[in-house]
């Protein structure tokens, strides 16, 4: 499963998504990883949430889609107990435009990738919902 939060700069998506990750504690039976540009919200998620910075993983920050996706399989192979994956700031870590071929390619491999695997991804996005493509906007939560 892909859940997608969407919103302008500053509209509480990091919030939510850190809310969203720190309630799946109680529900997953899984590990859980969060992924960040930086250590800012390091400290406001539980301990037994994996914590990941990728600007210390050049595969991951400022990257294409295809690079972003390698990374986050390159996770789930690692850990087969891996029942969520939530990353903030997807824009900036992924310089891949939105409306761009290899976006919606990134979004189709994710899907099977989580359906594979049994894991889901939560993704924060930086842009209102009228600004996203459809195949994207069908993830909004």
């Amino acid at each position: 499963m892909i859940k997608v939060i969407l919103g302008d700069k500053g509209s509480g998506k990091t919030k939510r998504l850190i809310d969203l990750t720190n309630d799946a504690l109680k529900s997953e039976h899984g590990n859980i990883i969060f992924i960040d540009d930086d250590k800012r919200y390091m400290y406001d998620l539980r301990h037994e949430i994996r914590f990941v910075d990728a600007s210390e993983y050049a595969a991951a920050y400022k990257c294409s889609a295809h690079e972003f996706l390698a990374f986050l399989s390159g996770m789930l192979s690692a850990d087969f107990d891996l029942s969520l994956i939530a990353v903030d700031a997807f824009k900036k870590l992924v310089k891949t435009p939105l409306d761009d071929i290899e976006m919606e390619e990134f979004f189709e491999k994710l899907e099977r990738l989580s359906q594979a695997h049994h894991c889901s991804f939560v993704l924060s996005i930086s842009v209102t919902e009228d600004e996203v493509p459809e195949f994207i906007r069908k993830y909004t939560v």
